[in-house]
């Protein structure tokens, strides 16, 4: 295993030894192969570089408690990146072919995943690029598929804690644009708004949907959700500009499945918080946060600065568990990496 401070890793790249390269030319996909260098050479005029024709994908592998280590759902991270490809006009990569490069990156670089119970993980960064010649504005004619990893550290050093969030005035994604892909050209703008939340002394901005401004869509670069007051249901927003989250339909099945809570998937008004005992936001990177507070319009409303909802403290220790292989998971949600 690698001679690294598992305990106190951050979020950054940390370059491991190998990494998993596709070339797509000519209508179809080569077999790809591992490779040790880092770097990529690329045409001055991609697609990729000028007009943003790329997308990628995250997901983890979890130490577990015997050794073996444990991806969470590759398949649907591959039918994500499928989603993000038809959306750009790029070859879609082949679910095998994903999950046979993410396993492929797991197991050259095994010794770069963490210790059981240090709550480090190997991330797994899946993209694809539009490459060649392309000066005019039109769909690459060639693509790259790669797949590198990191070792990160846990989000959250010394347990789930609440984070307070602002309500941006800017907006995500377009009504009709690109919110549900999983693209580059969305995060890039998200850097200043979430610049001047920060600023601020919040975590992140709340993103309302775009054509009313008045229902939360996304937390920073996570999914939304609330715990109802009067019915004790689970319930987060329902839009076509929402990206959506491998670990937000995880949720919703287990709150159905194993808490037993009615789930809703609809709209979540700014203006009704009230209505709400607990929030969270949820995602590869944190998992899950817990929503302390949010600003709106001068007001924080306050859910909990202590410590995560009872709900919310569960669905995060279920997930957990099944991720780190504690807890059984649902069938198909495990690929174990011999």
């Amino acid at each position: 295993m690698s001679n690294l401070d598992w305990n106190n890793l951050g979020f950054e790249y940390i370059k491991t030894d190998f990494r998993f390269v596709a070339h797509y030319k000519d209508g179809a996909w080569s077999a790809g192969s591992l490779v040790e260098d880092n770097q990529l050479s690329l045409h001055e005029a991609s697609p990729a570089l000028h007009y943003a024709q790329q997308c990628f994908e995250g997901l983890k592998a979890y130490r577990c408690q015997d050794n073996s280590i444990n991806l969470f759902r590759p398949e649907e991270n591959a039918k994500r990146l499928q989603q993000s490809c038809q959306r750009l006009l790029m070859p879609s990569v082949p679910v095998d072919l994903f999950v046979h490069a993410c396993t492929q990156v797991v197991k050259a670089n095994t010794k770069w995943v963490g210790p059981y119970g240090s709550g480090a993980t190997l991330y797994v960064r899946p993209l694809v690029l539009g490459v060649g010649a392309g000066l005019g504005l039109r769909p690459a004619s060639e693509f790259l598929f790669l797949v590198f990893c990191a070792p990160v550290g846990p989000y959250f050093h010394g347990g789930v804690r609440p984070a307070n969030f602002i309500v941006s005035e800017f907006d995500r994604a377009a009504p009709n644009g690109t919110g549900a892909a999983k693209v580059g050209g969305n995060y890039a703008g998200s850097l200043l708004p979430a610049k001047l939340a920060k600023e601020q002394g919040f975590s992140d901005c709340v993103y309302l949907d775009p054509a009313t401004h008045t229902k939360i869509e996304e937390v920073g670069a996570a999914n939304f959700f609330a715990i109802s007051k009067k019915s004790g249901a689970f319930v987060t927003p329902s839009s076509p500009s929402i990206l959506p989250s491998i670990t937000r339909i995880s949720l919703v099945h287990l709150a159905k499945e194993k808490l037993g809570l009615e789930v809703v998937e609809g709209d979540i008004f700014i203006n009704s918080l009230h209505e709400y005992s607990e929030a969270g936001v949820c995602g590869t990177a944190a998992v899950i946060v817990p929503v302390g507070g949010i600003s709106y319009q001068g007001n924080l409303h306050v859910f909990s600065q202590e410590k995560a909802g009872p709900i919310t403290q569960k669905l995060y220790d279920t997930l957990v568990g099944m991720q780190f292989g504690d807890l059984e998971a649902p069938q198909g949600w495990i690929t174990k990496v011999s």
